[in-house]
C-alpha cells in the first residue's frame, strides 16, 4: 500500500538553521534571555532608499498585476549590470531569471540539470540546503569532506576521486556559508578547468561576494574560467548583501536555453516574484554600495571579536572567517567531556545543552555535514555577541 505522503516529501530533512533560530525565537517569546547565533540573517535594517522603491512601488497598479515569471525586464537588465560591475561576468539579461529567494534558486538550478541517478559533489561544511533538491530530483549527493586542516577548501584531487561516469555536477561556494571559507583565484581556476575537462556542470553560489575580509578577494568561476560559461549556473540574490532576507528575491545566470527552461518550469510553479519586491531589489542592485560596505564594516569588527573569543574558549579551535558573516570552530577538544552531567560525545548534544542550561542557540556540525563543529553568524548585535560567547565560555569551564 502506497504511503500517505510521497516518498520524496517524507524524505527531506528539516532546515537544521530554520528549526535552531525557530526554537530559539519561540524560547524568547516565552520571556527567556535567548541569544541566537543560528540565523544566517543581517540585523540590520534594509537601507532606507529600498525601503521608499517599495512604497512607491506599492502606489503604482502596474505592480498589482502578474509580469513575466522570469521577472521584470528591468531587474533582469540590471543584474546583469551589476553582475558584470561586480564580478566582471557579462551576461545577457535574457540569461536571468528572477527567483523568490535563494533557496529557490537552487532548487530550480539543480532542477534543471539533475536527472535521476546523476551525482552532484557537495563539500563539507555545506548549506543545509544543497542535498536536498538533489534528492528530490532524483540525484545522489556525494559529499566531499573538508576540515579546518585545509581551510574548509576541496581540492582538486579529492574532486577527482569522487568523480564516476555519473558525475554531472558540483556545488562550489565562495564565500562560504558555513565555514567563511574562501577560494582564491589559483584554487578557482584549477576546479573550474578540472570541471571544463570532464564537462562537469557547476553551480557557484555567489550569494556572499561583497563580504570578504582582510587581504581575501572573491572571484566569480566562469571569470576566471570563461570555457565554464556553457556549464555554469551562478546564484546570487539581495537576501545578504542589502539586508532583504524577508523580501525573498534571488536569481540564477545560466546559459540561454537552460535559463528559458527555468522560466518554463517557474511559469508553472510559482509565476513572478512578488512585484513589490522585485522593484525593491531593482532599487538595491541598481544603487552603489555604500551601504553595502558600511554593513561589511560592522561585519569585519565582530569577525574578529567572535574569532578571538571562540579561539580563547578550552578545547575550542577557530579559524579567522575569511568571508561571509559565521565562524565554524571545533569543538573536537570538548568531546568527552562532562557538563552539568552530561558526558558530551556530538556537537549536536552540545548544541542541546548549551541551549537549554545558559540560552544560547548556534547550529550544530552534523546539520552542514561536519560533526565536531558548529556554525556561529556574527550578524548579531556586539552587546548579545559578547553576552552569549561569555555565556559559553563559562559553562564550557565547568567541564
Amino acid at each position: 500500500m502506497a504511503g500517505r505522503i510521497s516518498a520524496r516529501i517524507s524524505a527531506i530533512a528539516p532546515s537544521a538553521t530554520m528549526a535552531v533560530d525557530g526554537k530559539a525565537k519561540a524560547l524568547k517569546a516565552a520571556g527567556e534571555p535567548v541569544i541566537g547565533f543560528g540565523a544566517g540573517e543581517p540585523d540590520f535594517a534594509t537601507p532606507d532608499y529600498i525601503v521608499e522603491a517599495a512604497v512607491e512601488a506599492c502606489r503604482d497598479p502596474k505592480n498589482h498585476r502578474y509580469t513575466p515569471a522570469g521577472g521584470l525586464p528591468e531587474l533582469k537588465d540590471a543584474v546583469a549590470t551589476k553582475t558584470l560591475r561586480d564580478s566582471g561576468f557579462e551576461v545577457d539579461p535574457s540569461q536571468v531569471v528572477i527567483t523568490n529567494g535563494g533557496k529557490h534558486a537552487v532548487y530550480n538550478a539543480l532542477a534543471g540539470i539533475v536527472d535521476p541517478g546523476d551525482e552532484v559533489l557537495i563539500p563539507a561544511p555545506f548549506w543545509t540546503t544543497y542535498p536536498e533538491p538533489v534528492r528530490l530530483a532524483g540525484g545522489v549527493p556525494v559529499v566531499i569532506d573538508t576540515d579546518i586542516k585545509s581551510g574548509f577548501k576541496a581540492t582538486v584531487d579529492q574532486l577527482e576521486a569522487a568523480r564516476t561516469p555519473n558525475t554531472k555536477a558540483l556545488i562550489f561556494v565562495s564565500p562560504s556559508n558555513p565555514s567563511g571559507a574562501v577560494y582564491n583565484r589559483a584554487q578557482t581556476e584549477a576546479i573550474g578547468q578540472w570541471a571544463a575537462e570532464h564537462d562537469i556542470w557547476v553551480l557557484t553560489d555567489e550569494i556572499y561576494e561583497h563580504l570578504v575580509y582582510d587581504d581575501n578577494e572573491f572571484h566569480s568561476l566562469p571569470v576566471v574560467v570563461p570555457e565554464m560559461a556553457d556549464r555554469c549556473i551562478v546564484v546570487n540574490g539581495v537576501a545578504k548583501t542589502y539586508a532583504m532576507t524577508g523580501w525573498r528575491v534571488g536569481w540564477i545566470i545560466a546559459p540561454g536555453d537552460l535559463a528559458k527552461g527555468l522560466s518554463n518550469l517557474q511559469s508553472h510553479q510559482t509565476s513572478n516574484v512578488p512585484n513589490v519586491s522585485q522593484r525593491a531589489a531593482l532599487a538595491a542592485v541598481s544603487g552603489d554600495l555604500s551601504a553595502v560596505h558600511t554593513m561589511r564594516d560592522a561585519f569585519d569588527r565582530r569577525r574578529k571579536n567572535m574569532r578571538a573569543l571562540l579561539d580563547g574558549m578550552d578545547g575550542v579551535e577557530c579559524l579567522p572567517p575569511e568571508g561571509a558573516f559565521y565562524s565554524f570552530p571545533s569543538f573536537e577538544g570538548v568531546m568527552g567531556r562532562t557538563i552539568r552531567g552530561q558526558t558530551i560525545t556530538s556537537t549536536l548534544q552540545l548544541a542541546d545543552l548549551v541551549l537549554d542550561e545558559v540560552k544560547v542557540a548556534f547550529v550544530p556540525g552534523e546539520a552542514f555535514g561536519s560533526p565536531g563543529y558548529a556554525r556561529f553568524s556574527f550578524a548579531l548585535g556586539d552587546d548579545d555577541l559578547g553576552e552569549g560567547l561569555g555565556r559559553i565560555a563559562d559553562l564550557l569551564a565547568e567541564g
